[in-house]
């Protein structure tokens, strides 16, 4: 197992920059590459301006994620610096249920920075299992405070408003959800993050 994971590593490291992408109206939005990759870093504050809006529909609905291509939806070669996921934000000063992105698109042995944020006074406990047990954590910050672990967590809870930044290497291409706990009908909060070859 540990020859796999030198070999993976290897093979990230040999690679050209790339960027994380977000569905916008049926096209892939990609998120500036970052070089700087200072783990210490707080947390970049929200964009002032308006943030790209995802379509209803995940990218290539339908398709198994190792059936789509990266370079046709933008995604640009792996790199070694970790690349930031447009953030995710969990509610607003008008509702306590909409979140301002719904479906992710990512490569798959790409490093990456995800800032998620709990902007209303809702207890949101966020679930992606699926996609944690398909990454690899490097660490989670809270307050500048460093989680360094050897395994996925169960979930992220925002028992009030904050930002958990997680970063990870994604390894396994495939269609995951997130969703947030408890919450269904017209206050369901869920999405996909897709991961591709």
């Amino acid at each position: 197992m540990r020859v796999f994971w030198l070999s993976l590593m290897a093979t990230t490291l040999a690679v050209a920059p790339m960027t994380a992408a977000l569905a916008k109206d049926g096209k892939i939005v990609l998120a500036q590459a970052d070089d700087d990759d200072d783990d210490d870093d707080a947390a970049p504050a929200a964009a002032s301006g308006p943030s790209p809006m995802a379509p209803a529909e995940a990218p290539g609905k339908g398709m198994p994620a190792s059936a789509l291509n990266a370079k046709k939806l933008g995604l640009a070669d792996v790199s070694l610096s970790s690349q930031d996921v447009p953030e995710l934000i969990l509610g607003s000063a008008e509702s306590e249920f909409v979140t301002n992105h719904k479906h992710f698109v990512l490569r798959a042995g790409q490093g990456y920075r995800w800032n998620i944020t709990s902007a209303a006074g809702l207890e949101y406990k966020f679930r992606a299992t699926d996609f944690f047990r398909n990454v690899w954590f490097n660490q989670i910050v809270i307050d500048d405070l460093e989680i360094h672990m050897a395994g996925p967590p169960a979930w992220l809870e925002f028992d009030a408003m904050g930002t958990i930044a997680i970063q990870f290497t994604s390894i396994r291409p495939g269609d995951y959800e997130w969703h947030i706990d408890g919450l269904d009908g017209a206050q369901d909060m869920k999405g996909t993050i897709t991961v591709v070859p």
